[in-house]
């Protein structure tokens, strides 16, 4: 009975057409062992025809998956490898009975890393008092959560603001604004409904917050109102800012970027474990919706063998690195994401 099960598995396998962006990395060993064609694309470029005769799609956020894409095709799973999914119409493949699944989660620790990296060199180079400074965390879901246990353990002193969680300890915005010397972001971007995120930070909440704070925003561009915050940067009501995620991405506002202290790539997920952790999650779900034999998990590759840990998170990761590389040549944006070097979280 095993066996014909398993032979029915293997047939089913054979017959399955994955379309998934090429930048996705560590899956392709496994996704061959599950369906005789992978065709590999560069997200933005995948269209209509790659996807007509398609089985699966598994794009990361330069897809926008919709019934432009997807409605002559045979697409009937689309994985997206990352945490948010404003790129998918979750209205459409819903109607339409395409399931779907994002990684919730999967790069958590990667960001709570960036931002950790970040409030060491807030201290090294800025001269911010860690143990003595106030944190606001706007957003405690997987990466906000982890965001606060970092900054419990340096010490600091921790708000933190999420109305649609509503948990005990919480506190309104408006407490954040006036007593945080740092504010970060970690919320999905939605425009619509009670608790919509589309600029959080805008110019009225730049008007509002009175201790001069750093700005940290790891979440989505359009959670912070890029022209006021360049506008704040300059009339001194924002001390610095440290920005992951930008609106407009791939181009960006320049002057912004050159303006403030660490700009990067939307890369601050972009660890090699995390970026396994969405692996092994889109593997699952794929195994899951369609039978499948599990293949096995991926496990992210060493660090070098001559790699000395040093005990400081920077040794790990230092942002300053990717900022660099991002203001000297902004047009390279995508190529820095689509070309990131390892890093892990650990050693």
């Amino acid at each position: 009975m095993k066996s014909n099960i398993l032979k029915i598995i293997c047939i089913f396998a054979a017959k399955m057409k994955i379309v998934i962006d090429d930048k996705i990395p560590y899956i392709r060993e496994k996704l061959e062992m599950l369906a005789d064609e992978v065709v590999y694309k560069n997200g933005a470029d995948i269209n209509v025809s790659d996807v007509k005769d398609a089985d699966a799609l598994i794009v990361r956020t330069r897809t926008r998956c919709d019934e432009s894409l997807l409605a002559d095709s045979k697409v009937r799973f689309v994985a997206t490898a990352t945490i948010g999914y404003d790129h998918i119409d979750v209205d459409y493949l819903k109607r339409t009975g395409i399931a779907w699944t994002s990684c919730p989660g999967c790069n958590a620790s990667s960001v709570a890393q960036y931002v950790e990296s970040s409030l060491s060199l807030l201290q090294l180079e800025k001269g911010l008092i860690l143990s003595d400074a106030t944190i606001g965390i706007v957003g405690c879901g997987h990466v906000g959560s982890k965001v606060k246990a970092v900054a419990e353990r340096l010490g600091m002193r921790v708000l933190v603001c999420d109305p649609p969680l509503g948990c005990d300890g919480f506190v309104p915005m408006d407490i954040i604004e006036r007593e945080a010397d740092i504010i970060t972001f970690h919320v999905p971007l939605t425009k619509t409904g009670e608790y919509a995120t589309w600029h959080l930070a805008d110019e009225a909440f730049f008007h509002r917050i009175s201790r001069v704070p750093y700005i940290i925003n790891t979440s989505r561009g359009g959670v912070v109102d890029n022209t006021a915050l360049l506008s704040a940067l300059k009339e001194g009501r924002v001390r610095d800012a440290i920005i992951d995620v930008w609106e407009g991405e791939p181009h960006l506002n320049l002057e912004l970027l050159q303006r403030v202290y660490i700009g990067t790539p939307h890369i601050a997920g972009y660890s090699a474990d995390g970026k396994v952790n969405a692996d092994n999650m889109v593997i699952d779900a794929l195994c899951r919706h369609f039978g499948l034999q599990h293949p096995g998990k991926i496990i992210p590759p060493s660090l070098p063998s001559d790699f000395h840990y040093s005990g400081s998170p920077l040794a790990l990761y230092n942002p300053l690195q990717d900022s660099k590389a991002l203001k000297e040549k902004p047009s390279k944006f995508e190529f820095l994401r689509n070309h990131y070097p390892l890093r892990r979280e650990s050693f």
